[in-house]
């Protein structure tokens, strides 16, 4: 029981549950979380690997340009995430955005949205220097890993919540 009461006191420290009981059903029952889901682990498969090219040309000076679309993509796949994110938004809590119970994350979500379209308008106007923005894409991807990060944390309570009322 000292695990459930730790699970209980985890998840009471949001100050309310994360899902109603009418939420959670309308979570397990839209397509919108598959979605969410699938495109989760897609798009941090996607920052991996354009982290990777990022710091090779950072370190080596070659692979500016495959770097470059790397850094597009991954910059649409977030806006795709988002879009899908706020319909799922919708469909769960009844608003596109900012519900209670993901109210920061989607607050730190449009500063790593800023951070992405902030480097592709500096790409597109030459408003700096390859490096310049290799680095800001870096910067936007610290702020994504941040992100990603609080979605995980939530979702750990939501299933510290399922489980203490089990």
């Amino acid at each position: 029981m000292a695990i459930a009461s730790t699970h209980t006191s985890s998840v009471q420290a949001l100050g309310r549950r994360l899902y109603s009981d009418a939420e959670r059903a309308r979570r397990d029952a839209t397509k919108w979380t598959l979605v969410q889901g699938l495109l989760a682990p897609f798009q941090f498969v996607v920052f991996l690997i354009s982290l990777a090219l990022v710091i090779r040309y950072l370190l080596t000076g070659t692979g500016y340009d495959v770097a470059t679309l790397s850094i597009v993509i991954k910059t649409g796949v977030l806006l795709l995430i988002m879009v899908t994110g706020a319909i799922w938004e919708k469909v769960v809590f009844g608003q596109y955005l900012f519900a209670p119970a993901f109210f920061w994350e989607d607050v730190f979500s449009f500063a790593v949205i800023a951070l992405h379209l902030l480097y592709v308008f500096a790409l597109l106007t030459d408003a700096m220097s390859p490096a310049g923005l290799m680095y800001l894409a870096l910067t936007a991807y610290t702020a994504y890993v941040i992100n990603a990060a609080q979605f995980v944390w939530k979702l750990r309570l939501a299933r510290l919540d399922a489980e203490a009322r089990a």
